[in-house]
């Protein structure tokens, strides 16, 4: 009987599992590419974040399945950017095609400008402007998910804003 019982809860977290990957995998990838700028990598952080949600789902508080997500996310892409080996590439500017197709190419042209912008930023800042404005979490759910005081995601959130202003004016004069 209790085998019975264990092939029933595995099954209801299979399916949870396959739920959780449908609504949140385009989440994870869009996550993982904006922060590295690399598709391959992104790919393969996402199948990662969703091997540990497999081996970890279990534990996850309900409802706080996409937090979790996101935050083991940025962890992978903060090691990944750390390793060695990446230091040594020179990232280009990223090919943006998970952006959707309508939009026109003055406006993608302006979203790789961003991105590059985004990308120049230190990592903090960078984490805390793809968590606001590309996952469209609020400062409340930032400083949970990074477990640190609203005061620090919102004064970050502030300075990457200016940080990114004068990138993207140096970029617009050609400095």
């Amino acid at each position: 009987m209790k085998g019975l019982e264990q092939d029933v809860r595995k099954e209801t977290f299979n399916e949870q599992f396959e739920r959780l990957y449908a609504q949140y995998a385009d989440d994870v990838l869009r996550m993982a590419y904006f922060y590295l700028a690399d598709r391959h990598k992104a790919e393969d952080v996402c199948q990662d974040v969703f091997v540990k949600l497999y081996m970890h789902g279990e534990l996850i508080e309900p409802g706080k399945e996409k937090a979790w997500l996101l935050r083991v996310t940025v962890n992978c892409c903060r090691d990944l950017w750390r390793g060695a080996w990446l230091k040594r590439v020179v990232l280009g500017s990223p090919a943006l095609d998970i952006i959707p197709a309508q939009d026109d190419i003055e406006r993608r042209e302006e979203k790789a400008e961003i991105m590059r912008a985004v990308h120049k930023l230190p990592a903090q800042f960078r984490e805390t402007i793809l968590l606001h404005y590309y996952q469209g979490l609020g400062i409340a759910e930032i400083a949970e998910m990074l477990g640190l005081p609203e005061g620090t995601i919102s004064s970050r959130l502030s300075r990457a804003r200016r940080k990114l202003e004068v990138l993207l004016k140096e970029e617009a004069t050609g400095e």
